[in-house]
């Protein structure tokens, strides 16, 4: 199975650099079943797209991380999994892309979408919230957007997960796409854990070959993943 430039996440790790339930992202990515009271039959409840490792392995990928995002900010102003499934659908297929929601093309002709989506599924209440494109804004900009960086497909290609910062980075191409301080290509977990250990920040950026900057950057974001 190909890792390089896919990326490789448990649900505990996408949990943590998402901040999401780690339930929801099961959920979501996995699917589930519950007990229709009504027939006393289990229903089941497919996940919301196919993930690059399918079955295959319990975890998912730098496009799966990011997409998710966008699920919790549409769920987290009410718009029912029904209507994401189907807004999803059909972006992959107008897009051509897998992963729509992370596409540029996402940021301008998404809001048409949903709300053509919300038509069919009888979310009409909703529906203001996405004909407004500055309301429609408010739920995917700017906080989702920034920090991912394109590539010449228009798909996210890395995403730098800390505010107004480029110290940290996840490169599906690099270490499986965890987080890494960007100068040095170290992981952000290694330098914390010796740092940990050692206790002395100038030795760990000696002993990586990484500037201390470097260290610190990685000690503030592993830090901001415990206080999650």
């Amino acid at each position: 199975m190909k890792l390089t430039g896919v990326g490789l996440y448990t649900f505990h790790e996408a949990a943590r650099l998402t901040k999401i339930p780690l339930r929801d992202l099961r959920r979501w990515l996995s699917g589930y079943s519950y007990r229709d009271k009504k027939h006393e039959a289990p229903v089941a409840v497919p996940a919301l797209w196919e993930t690059e490792f399918d079955d295959q392995v319990d975890g998912i990928s730098f496009h799966d991380l990011l997409e998710v995002r966008f699920v919790r900010a549409f769920r987290q102003h009410g718009v029912s999994l029904q209507t994401i499934r189907l807004a999803s659908q059909r972006a992959r297929e107008l897009f051509d892309t897998n992963y729509p929601f992370t596409s540029r093309k996402f940021r301008t002709d998404g809001r048409t979408i949903f709300a053509s989506a919300m038509e069919e599924t009888g979310e009409t209440e909703l529906l203001d919230l996405v004909r407004r494109q500055y309301a429609f804004r408010k739920i995917i900009e700017p906080s989702l957007y920034s920090g991912i960086e394109f590539g010449r497909d228009q798909v996210a290609a890395r995403w730098y997960p800390t505010l107004r910062s480029k110290a940290v980075v996840l490169d599906p191409e690099i270490a499986f796409g965890k987080p890494i301080v960007t100068d040095g290509a170290v992981r952000t977990s290694i330098l914390y854990d010796a740092f940990a250990v050692e206790g002395d920040k100038n030795f760990v950026a000696r002993l990586y070959e990484v500037p201390v900057a470097a260290v610190d950057a990685a000690i503030a974001f592993e830090e901001s993943l415990i206080a999650a």
